[in-house]
């Protein structure tokens, strides 16, 4: 009997033991309980070479299309700019350039002394009159634009042009075609005051505004006599008829 509570006494003593490790806080007993969800974060953290060649399989099937979407735009690119090219180069800018040739050598110049021959003859009707003819010597369309700037010899004045006979247009030359002005060279009752005899003409032109330079100036033969003049020297517009230019 005896033996039998000894026996007892020893079992309770062990359970006693287990109790106390089980229920321990940390002060000197591991607990067990708490190492196994530490165990699992760790397995979670690190993956398994099964998950990992699933996540390498996303990464690559994501290659893909991104690669396929810079070819698509590689060749779009590449046709626009051949399109662009064969756009500016063939069309737009060739025809632009024709054009602008067309216009230019069909632009107007002004008449001068440089694409001009001019000459200068006294007529016999009306009376103490000269006439002026100029002749379009270049290869393009020249315009005598308001009336002839006159000077004999070392004349320090300008003959005035008579309003009346502006015309309604500019007078246009073509490359051959003639203009004419009329010169009243002295007054035929004699009333005009400093009558001399000159040698020389200078014919100047102007531009597309009054009194503006229009080029060269001209330096027509006179008669070998010379020309008598007085302060009744007055000059025409210029005409594109003749008979305009001696009508007045």
């Amino acid at each position: 009997m005896r033996i039998r509570r000894t026996s007892h006494l020893l079992a309770l003593t062990a359970l006693a033991a287990l109790a106390l490790t089980a229920c321990d806080d940390g002060t000197g007993v591991k607990d067990e309980g708490a190492s196994h969800p530490a165990s699992s974060s760790a397995t979670a953290a690190q993956p398994t070479p099964g998950t990992d060649k699933g996540s390498g399989s996303g990464t690559g099937t994501g290659t893909a299309p991104t690669k396929d979407t810079t070819g698509s735009a590689g060749s779009s690119g590449k046709s626009g700019g051949t399109t662009g090219g064969n756009t500016g180069g063939a069309g737009t800018g060739g025809e632009t350039g024709d054009k602008a040739a067309d216009t230019a050598s069909d632009s107007r110049v002004p008449c001068n002394g440089s694409n001009t021959r001019v000459t200068a003859q006294t007529v016999a009707r009306p009376l103490n009159h000269m006439l002026l003819t100029v002749t379009n010597t270049g290869s393009r369309t020249c315009d005598l634009t308001y009336n002839p700037v006159l000077r004999f010899d070392e004349m320090q004045w300008v003959p005035q042009a008579a309003k009346e006979t502006q015309p309604q247009a500019v007078t246009t030359l073509a490359p051959g075609e003639s203009g004419y002005a009329g010169v009243l060279l002295s007054a035929a009752d004699g009333s005009g005051d400093g009558g001399q005899t000159a040698k020389k003409l200078t014919v100047a032109f102007q531009g597309y505004t009054p009194n503006s330079d229009g080029g060269a100036s001209a330096t027509p033969t006179l008669p070998a006599k010379g020309v008598y003049y007085d302060s009744s020297l007055a000059v025409t517009y210029w005409q594109q008829d003749m008979d305009d230019a001696l009508s007045w």
